[in-house]
């Protein structure tokens, strides 16, 4: 569940790109978000809207997280709360509802071909999401598909519709740790200190701290990521389907391939990314928060920033950030 956007519909694509062998040594891993981006529409929404608090009140609550009066796992508590329906009888309405991008299946065959670990990493509840990837692109498939999300308890009858949270964070999951602690898990750093190409693959706000984390990000044409990505002048690729996507990771793998032979950094290795994964000390996580806007920081850092979206004392002021790239 994210703060509202619905993906724009796309006409349909030309020759689909080719789904053999990439022409690299190099590893790369991908991180994609599941609502607005694998799927069109949010899982979330389709249930609140029909069977929770209707989407007057959906809308209400989303605005205001976005003022800062109520934190994202706050109202997300309350929306998932005002469910009460069986979870299979939920799950029918979500795929009568769901379009999965027309683009998705020959892009996740493309993956497997080549061996490219493929993550879905969401705000949502993973119950949910792996049973709709079951139906909609089969069990076998599904399984291939590593999802990082909350967990739940939905008890037999529908009445108790309860997330739990995967991390102490007030968005409930830290998307840019559950990459790292992906990373570290996988040890995907090799010996010989050759590092991947991490992409990342998103639509909106809340995929702002998994998006720091990425060497490649995709952002959704027309959605908050690119205009947030356009505001602070962060490198991002738009994207209309996942063909575009997939065009894109062959040209770069064969940039890649033919500057640096797959050994060492990717050519397009995000150093900014490197240093937020060693920003952990009390005094140097407050000066990086003191320069992040206010809707970009209660997902990365939301300790540092109060309910209604400003620094907490202790911050520093005047702080300076190093700028995206």
């Amino acid at each position: 569940m994210a703060p509202s956007a619905v993906s724009p519909a796309v006409p349909p694509t030309g020759n689909p790109p080719p789904t053999d062998k990439l022409p690299t040594t190099r590893k790369i891993v991908i991180f994609s978000d599941f609502d607005g981006t694998i799927f069109m529409q949010d899982t979330g929404h389709v249930l609140f809207n029909k069977y929770g608090c209707g989407s007057e009140q959906r809308e209400r609550l989303e605005k205001q997280f976005k003022n800062g009066e109520k934190t994202f796992k706050g109202i997300s508590e309350e929306l998932w709360g005002s469910l009460d329906l069986p979870f299979e009888q939920g799950l029918k309405a979500i795929q009568e509802h769901l379009t999965l991008d027309q683009d998705f299946k020959t892009f996740h065959d493309f993956c497997l071909n080549n061996k490219i670990p493929f993550n879905v990493i969401s705000a949502g509840l993973k119950p949910i999401l792996r049973r709709v990837l079951d139906l909609f692109i089969g069990e076998e498939s599904s399984a291939s598909i590593d999802i990082i999300a909350n967990d739940a308890t939905i008890d037999g009858e529908g009445h108790e519709w309860k997330p739990h949270w995967r991390h102490d964070h007030e968005s409930g999951h830290d998307k840019a740790l559950s990459i790292n602690e992906y990373k570290d898990a996988a040890k995907i750093e090799s010996e010989d200190g050759t590092i991947p190409m991490v992409i990342f693959i998103g639509d909106g706000v809340s995929d702002l701290a998994a998006a720091s984390q990425a060497d490649v990000l995709f952002a959704r044409r027309g959605l908050a990521l690119e205009a947030h990505c356009i505001e602070k002048n962060i490198k991002y690729l738009p994207y209309d389907t996942f063909a575009d996507i997939q065009r894109e990771i062959i040209k770069i793998a064969q940039i890649d391939e033919k500057k640096t032979r797959g050994q060492g950094l990717p050519v397009n290795f995000n150093p900014r990314a490197n240093m937020w994964r060693r920003i952990s000390s009390k005094t140097a996580v407050p000066a990086f928060a003191a320069a992040t806007p206010a809707e970009e920081g209660r997902f990365i850092w939301p300790e540092h920033f109060d309910e209604q979206g400003g620094k907490v004392s202790g911050s520093a002021p005047g702080a300076q950030v190093m700028g995206a790239s």
